[in-house]
């Protein structure tokens, strides 16, 4: 029993500081493992949810300063809807097909964060209005939402392809994960799947890690934010394929 609360908590210790650290919701770490743990898959998904609204809070407290509100609130409104969507939905699409999709906008994400130095004269002509940025918001939460997540994995590089500095989307996508994640948990909290004590040994780990990360964000150069998160990006997604084919 105390192995496995140390386990719990150090999983939400790592997990909440590549959140505070990227911008990320945690949940493509979190999940995981906790599923490796021995930790029911749909039990892994609402305890992922209920952890990231106070961990993502505290990040997003941390990073005030560089918040784009303007933006934060198309992407609240679509990301919101999209998350809801995909929690009623977990289940619909096969395993396989959820990591195909998954890694393939992993992939066009992170692209985006370079789209200034791939191609300038796209990027240059690029000017997303609300009605896109909520299009966006709600697809990518819609996809993640299916696999139990609250969009914060592809959030950071979706902000900078919208042209916010590495700074700005990390804190942006904080801010936002903490309303796509408790509309999505109220799904979970109403069906039962909710396992209160590993959840709070999560939680207190991640509420930990997330500030010390938030720190060091804070700290880290650009340029290294932005290679840090284009690499955890496709690790995430490597992890989430290497996990679906590994149940098949």
């Amino acid at each position: 029993m105390l192995i496995q609360i140390v386990l719990l908590f150090f999983i939400g210790l790592f997990s909440g500081f590549m959140s505070g650290m990227f911008g990320i919701g945690g949940g493509s770490v979190r999940i995981p493992l906790l599923n490796l743990a021995g930790v029911n898959l749909l039990h892994a998904f609402a305890i992922n949810l209920f952890v990231i609204p106070f961990s993502s809070m505290i990040g997003a407290i941390t990073h005030r300063r560089n918040i784009d509100w303007h933006i934060a609130w198309y992407v609240i409104a679509g990301g919101t809807i999209g998350s809801v969507t995909g929690a009623f939905l977990v289940g619909l699409l096969s395993s396989i097909m959820l990591a195909l999709i998954f890694v393939t906008v992993s992939v066009i994400t992170v692209l985006g964060m370079y789209l200034d130095r791939i191609a300038p004269g796209l990027y240059q002509r690029i000017n997303p209005g609300s009605k896109s940025i909520v299009t966006l918001a709600f697809v990518l939460n819609l996809i993640i939402g299916m696999r139990g997540g609250s969009g914060g994995s592809l959030f950071p590089p979706l902000l900078r392809a919208l042209k916010l500095d590495v700074h700005s989307a990390v804190a942006t996508s904080l801010l936002v994960t903490v309303f796509t994640a408790l509309a999505a948990i109220i799904v979970y909290w109403n069906r039962g799947d909710i396992r209160w004590l590993p959840a709070v040994f999560v939680l207190t780990g991640s509420v930990i890690g997330v500030r010390v990360g938030s720190k060091k964000s804070l700290k880290t150069k650009p340029f290294w934010l932005e290679l840090g998160l284009s690499i955890f990006v496709i690790l995430l997604a490597l992890i989430v394929v290497y996990n679906t084919l590994s149940m098949h």
